[in-house]
């Protein structure tokens, strides 16, 4: 049970006061690329989700109110760990600036909201007890979504995600028997040939699904290795979804007519492939929730 004498004692109100003075005047140090970045995702399909992040970290901030140990000792030596990754952030900005090097608009909003929410970090172990910080690991980890990724890790992600998903309609297209020859990335279909372009990736879509079930994770499962399958799992669902859509226009486009790759199912079919991805995904959260339920009957209380 929670002491609620101790969460509201003088010093934890002091101590909440505090922080909440810190995170008001660290906004306002990084208001400018805070800014910038909410203009930018506003504007952009991959990192739309920016602007949720924020809100969803706080209203699981506020579901856990009552379950908050306040009154324990703050964990004040494990803050030099994010403040130097925000202290080195910061650095590594400021010194390539003064370099000559300019940096790309993602590439500077990374650094700058990396340093932000790092500071945030340290702010929370200078406050806030261990025990609290352990109740609220995720949601404030989970801000890390607000950090767009660095250029060359945004490419790496992207040129995986390719290659997989080419894989991927590569099996599908030989067990259903269509006759092709693959160069890399392209692939020749009896009367035409198909490439899988960056935009082929599902990168935004992966995000999407992957944020959704660390998110269905931590609300509806408890064991952690429970949370991990359903999160890792979003890696082979996001490539044989990819290479399905692969798949059904190389169909369409050999059996039907070779138009079908300027189709609205090739450019603005990428919501119902998603749609799809989301069945196995629901039912395997189905599946894990079960299974703990039943496990959690059989052991007892």
């Amino acid at each position: 049970m929670i002491d609620h004498k101790l969460m509201g004692s003088p010093s934890s109100r002091r101590r909440l006061k505090i922080l909440a003075a810190l995170t008001v005047v660290l906004t306002v140090c990084f208001a400018a690329p805070l800014w910038s970045l909410a203009r930018y995702a506003l504007h952009s399909e991959l990192y739309s989700h920016v602007l949720l992040i924020p809100f969803i970290s706080l209203y699981l901030i506020w579901s856990r109110k009552q379950d908050l140990a306040l009154a324990s000792e703050p964990a004040r030596r494990l803050a030099i760990i994010p403040l130097m990754v925000g202290v080195a952030a910061l650095a590594a900005c400021w010194l390539a600036l003064h370099a000559g090097w300019k940096p790309g608009r993602e590439d500077y909003l990374a650094l700058m909201t990396l340093s932000w929410w790092s500071f945030l970090l340290a702010g929370g172990f200078l406050m806030l007890g261990a025990e609290t910080l352990r109740r609220l690991a995720f949601p404030l980890s989970f801000l890390v979504f607000t950090v767009p990724f660095p250029t060359i890790v945004l490419e790496w992600i992207k040129a995986s995600l390719q290659q997989g998903s080419a894989d991927a309609a590569h099996a599908l297209f030989w067990l259903s028997g269509m006759p092709l020859a693959r160069q890399g990335l392209q692939f020749d279909l009896p009367g035409i040939s198909l490439e899988v372009a960056p935009q082929c990736s599902g990168l935004h879509s992966t995000l999407v699904l992957f944020i959704t079930s660390l998110l269905a994770g931590y609300l509806f499962l408890r064991a952690p290795w429970r949370r991990a399958v359903l999160t890792l799992a979003v890696i082979p669902l996001a490539l044989v979804r990819n290479g399905f859509r692969i798949f059904v226009i190389g169909e369409l486009c050999v059996n039907v007519s070779p138009d079908m790759v300027t189709s609205n199912i090739h450019r603005k079919g990428g919501p119902i492939f998603f749609a799809l991805s989301l069945i196995p995904f629901f039912l395997l959260l189905l599946l894990l929730r079960r299974s703990e339920s039943k496990r959690r009957s059989t052991v007892g209380p």
